[in-house]
């Protein structure tokens, strides 16, 4: 087991492909356990070049009614308004703390996504 800090594009590209070789091999086997090291290395590596950001509000939800295959109408029920459904997607008009709390409760939408800046 040859592991190092991965702190080069090149490194990254080699843990990868190590990775790749033992990604199935069992766990408590020195391969095994090399997988587990490099898995966490390439994350932090990941995380620091390459970071995703978190949807803004708006994304979240409407990525949430597609998975539950929801509506405006049936969004509408969450929220409890109808007039507001527009008004939110057309970013005329906030989000309220109520209406976080009833789409995370309702929908399981991450209060992180939901309060974010849009």
């Amino acid at each position: 087991m040859n592991i190092k800090a991965i702190k080069t594009e090149e490194d990254y590209n080699q843990a990868l492909q190590r990775l790749e070789k033992i990604f199935h091999a069992p766990i408590n086997s020195i391969e095994g356990d090399e997988a587990e090291v490099l898995s966490i290395l390439i994350e932090k590596y990941e995380d620091e070049n390459y970071p995703i950001e978190a949807p803004d509000p708006i994304e979240a939800i409407l990525f949430r009614m597609e998975q539950m295959d929801m509506t405006k109408k049936d969004l509408a029920d969450v929220l409890g308004y109808k007039s507001r459904v527009s008004e939110i997607f057309s970013k005329k008009r906030k989000l309220n703390i109520n209406m976080i709390r009833k789409l995370h409760d309702k929908m399981n939408i991450p209060y992180e996504s939901l309060i974010a800046n849009y």
